[in-house]
């Protein structure tokens, strides 16, 4: 079931019960293409008709930040799950290190994402890591050669978006992947590189606030959460449902 916002689907499904999704989805030989969805990238498309088609050219829209869950309940929706890419990514991984699932990551500087297999690893000792690449690879033939050859089952990519996503869209069907996800700055995040917010401001919901602080001049950026929710509320008002359901 998907809830939609200004015609931009998003996922409901609870994070566990999504993860079985896509690992039977590995298992039956289908493709999964994975986004994430916050209130920035959902105000961009808007006005951006390319990036509300690659939004929603994917198999899963994950409603990452905590104003998709705040607009959620203001349309009675069923969104009750914040899952942001790095926790997908990183929920993927145990997953597949549980199932023998290979995962191979691309992009990054040179090392990074080597390093954050390597730490991935020592995370989730069972996991096969089929490879890795670095983002300054540009021959499109070589990478997907390489990716093919590893054998992998899943496939992170962090080159930034709407990069990311279009290399995923222009080839998937020619990789042998059978998951496929854009992941920003996560492997910065895994090999080290950068600090997440503690726990405390994850469970409440408050990784913006805890990132503004740390990077003031991105307050302007944040301003987008409070437009994003008055649009949901006007949408509403207006009868034009912006959290249809299907």
């Amino acid at each position: 079931m998907k809830e939609h916002f200004f015609g931009v689907q998003v996922n409901t499904e609870r994070f566990d019960d999504m993860l079985d999704l896509i690992f039977a989805r590995i298992r039956d030989g289908k493709k999964s293409f994975i986004v994430a969805i916050n209130p920035e990238k959902l105000m961009k498309a808007k006005k951006n008709p390319e990036l509300h088609n690659i939004l929603n050219t994917a198999d899963f829209q994950i409603p990452d930040g905590v104003g998709v869950l705040i607009a959620s309940r203001l349309q009675k929706g069923q969104i009750r799950d914040r899952i942001t890419g790095v926790d997908m990514m990183e929920q993927l991984c145990r997953r597949a290190s549980e199932e023998g699932s290979g995962v191979f990551l691309y992009g990054a500087k040179p090392g990074v994402a080597a390093q954050a297999a390597g730490n991935l690893q020592m995370t989730f000792p069972g996991l096969k890591v089929a490879g890795t690449l670095d983002g300054y690879v540009k021959d499109e033939e070589e990478i997907i050669r390489t990716i093919n050859e590893s054998g992998a089952d899943i496939l992170f990519v962090a080159l930034g978006s709407p990069t990311q996503e279009n290399f995923i869209i222009r080839n998937k069907e020619r990789l042998s992947v059978s998951v496929f996800q854009g992941v920003g700055g996560s492997f910065d995040v895994f090999s080290g590189n950068i600090k997440r917010a503690p726990a405390f401001y994850r469970k409440a919901g408050l990784e913006w606030l805890y990132r503004l602080l740390k990077e003031p001049a991105r307050w302007k950026r944040q301003l987008e959460l409070p437009k994003f929710l008055l649009a949901v509320l006007a949408g509403e008002r207006n009868g034009k449902g912006g959290g249809a359901h299907e």
